[in-house]
């Protein structure tokens, strides 16, 4: 039986190996990329059953991402597009802040997901879709089917979950991008926004201010992302009490990317919430694996598992 449901595009990332601009470099790693596929491999990793949808071209990178997603133990549901080409990108590597990442996705064989792909899909039994922000901005199709999936699971009783993960680069304006991401929030159960995607959404930073505007949207789910701070969370309880707080991060040894790090925050927050825990706990987790992803390189080869995350905890403690 599948616990949760996730579309989304996913690609295959070259990463330089040599410090510095990436026009200069000449050797790079291949991985796995892409917003949904981090949160489908980290839900895997902590023992979810999760199903994993998307088109990929009939070319190597499609069948790599293919092979590697079996690897991973996902379940996946992939058409092959003859017509449109899998996508790619790279990043060049560097020492502090955040490498320069180039993409290059436009008529990619994700962008052109549609509604009938959706219709394809079995969301008997499933408990949770979990969407971001991404799809919707590639393209009028992709946009169609992510408003078809959340009608779907609606249909089955799901829990709906979205990150707004803002990419305005692929938006046709900033005031369609803001209309969209608010809708599709306003059809969700959990949120997981960021302040600075606050600052954008409704106008404010101020997490409580976030949090109450998604509430008001009808989220049940909260979660507003402070980065280094650690998280602030608001639920509404079933008989209609509300818990909020602040949860304090885990500072990082070492940031070594924070690319992957809000995708791993939602494997905390919503493997928890499927286990029926506490906003306490649903915070805590996501902050630690957050903190554990931009230690490390990859999106999500790092991506913890229980016992992994068990140990990281318990250095804090010693």
């Amino acid at each position: 039986m599948v616990d949760v449901i996730l579309f989304g595009e996913p690609m295959a990332l070259f990463a330089a190996k040599e410090e510095g601009a990436l026009e200069e470099a000449t050797t790079f790693k291949r991985m796995l990329a892409g917003a949904e596929v981090n949160v489908s491999i980290g839900l895997t990793r902590l023992g979810f059953d999760v199903l994993y949808a998307t088109r990929l071209g009939t070319d190597p990178f499609g069948d790599y991402i293919e092979k590697k997603l079996k690897q991973e133990g996902i379940r996946t549901n992939i058409v092959r597009d003859r017509y449109h080409p899998t996508g790619f990108q790279w990043k060049n590597h560097v020492l502090k802040g955040d490498p320069s990442t180039y993409y290059l996705r436009k008529n990619s064989a994700a962008s052109c997901l549609t509604e009938e792909d959706v219709n394809a899909i079995d969301f008997t039994g499933a408990k949770l879709l979990h969407i971001t922000g991404i799809l919707p901005a590639l393209s009028l199709s992709s946009r169609n089917a992510v408003y078809r999936m959340i009608e779907k699971a609606r249909e089955h009783h799901m829990m709906v979950s979205f990150d707004p993960n803002l990419r305005p680069s692929l938006w046709e304006s900033e005031s369609a991008m803001i209309r969209v991401i608010n809708d599709l929030a306003s059809k969700s159960d959990i949120v997981l926004p960021g302040t600075a995607e606050g600052k954008i959404l409704m106008g404010s930073d101020d997490p409580e201010e976030i949090g109450r505007f998604y509430q008001e949207a009808g989220a049940k789910l909260v979660v507003v992302k402070l980065g280094a701070e650690g998280a602030y969370g608001v639920m509404k309880r079933e008989d209609g009490t509300v818990e909020q707080g602040y949860f304090k991060g885990y500072p990082a040894k070492t940031v070594v990317d924070t690319v992957g790090a809000g995708d791993g925050f939602a494997v905390g927050v919503l493997s928890t919430f499927l286990e029926g825990g506490c906003l306490e706990k649903m915070c805590d987790r996501g902050n630690i694996i957050g903190s554990m992803q931009v230690m490390v390189e990859s999106d999500n080869e790092d991506l913890p598992t229980r016992e992994e995350i068990a140990q990281f905890k318990a250095s804090f403690t010693q």
